[in-house]
């Protein structure tokens, strides 16, 4: 028997397993619930947001989505290692209870921020949104896993400036590289990049880079608790983690098997990827058909340029 069935003191209704790679079908506080204490080695949560957009299964109140919250918080520290990292992602709105939970009982060690590009629909009335927060949480301050050298970055006083310390005795140059800082640039995924998929909260496979590589080693075991489209089992599995990814919604399990290959069909039906616009707004290809465009149009396939084809006009998140 390998790692991954040893965390379970009861296997998932419905899974599926191949070398050190799981996806789950059920309910990730059911299925946490089945797992060992302190078994985990990093944690990524992303959880639905609960802000009203029209893909979301069910909208709770305030108070009952933060006790939802809660609960599944307190089953990933505890199936989380005395070493182990948890990085939690939540609505700009909600995070401030989540961070007031976890901060009382554990160690935020840092408060990052995801931020975008924004070319889709903004606000008129207030600063449109573009970031998301993600803290990365702690059990025990002084031992949790840190691998600075795998998320280095130029440090342009260094690398660019060439300019010198002199501070120390000798003088010597700034060191050319430092660890990155709490402020991830990192597009959103787009309709025409190769790991889009049909899910409309799609993380980026560079996002779930940086705390993979930072707080895992390869053959530690990976938890994502929320996996929708299972970018961090897919980033994971590449970087050759362990990984376990639960997800309630069947047509995002399915869209997991495809990307992680760990089935080829599922109840007969054939797992293939069919891409589809995440927005009904219109791109400019929509307009040279319709033949709405400006006059002085360069030529058809200028215009239908396919990495203009998602049209820019996704609505923020």
């Amino acid at each position: 028997m390998g790692t991954i069935p040893k965390l379970f003191a009861s296997m998932p209704r419905e899974y599926r397993l191949k070398g050190d790679t799981m996806a789950i079908n059920d309910d990730c506080i059911d299925v946490m619930a089945t797992i060992s204490d302190e078994s985990v080695d990093l944690i990524f949560a992303d959880p639905p947001y609960n802000i009203g957009k029209d893909f979301e299964r069910r909208i709770l109140d305030r108070d009952e989505y933060v006790v939802w919250c809660r609960k599944w918080i307190d089953e990933c520290m505890r199936v989380l290692k005395p070493a182990g990292t948890f990085y939690l992602m939540a609505a700009t709105q909600f995070m401030p209870y989540l961070d007031s939970h976890v901060d009382g009982k554990w160690t935020v060690i840092s408060r990052i921020v995801w931020h975008y590009d924004s070319s889709g629909v903004q606000a008129r009335k207030h600063f449109g949104s573009m970031y998301e927060p993600i803290l990365m949480i702690v059990k025990d301050e002084e031992r949790y896993k840190f691998n600075a050298d795998a998320v280095m970055v130029e440090a342009r006083t260094g690398a660019k400036r060439k300019l010198i310390d002199y501070r120390k005795t000798p003088p010597q140059p700034y060191k050319d590289k430092k660890v990155m800082g709490n402020v991830w640039e990192i597009p959103r995924v787009r309709y025409m990049m190769d790991e889009y998929e049909n899910h409309p909260t799609q993380k980026p496979e560079k996002l779930l880079e940086i705390p993979i590589l930072a707080s895992s080693d390869a053959g530690d075991v990976v938890l994502d608790p929320f996996s929708g489209s299972f970018t961090t089992c897919v980033v994971a599995q590449r970087l050759g983690r362990k990984c376990v990814g639960i997800e309630l919604d069947e047509e995002y399990y399915k869209m997991g098997l495809r990307r992680l290959g760990l089935a080829t069909e599922f109840k007969g039906e054939p797992l293939v990827k069919v891409k589809v616009r995440k927005t009904t707004n219109k791109s400019k290809r929509d307009h040279v058909l319709a033949g709405t465009l400006v006059e002085n149009q360069s030529t058809l396939d200028e215009l239908l340029d396919p990495a203009d084809e998602d049209g820019s006009r996704e609505p923020d998140f």
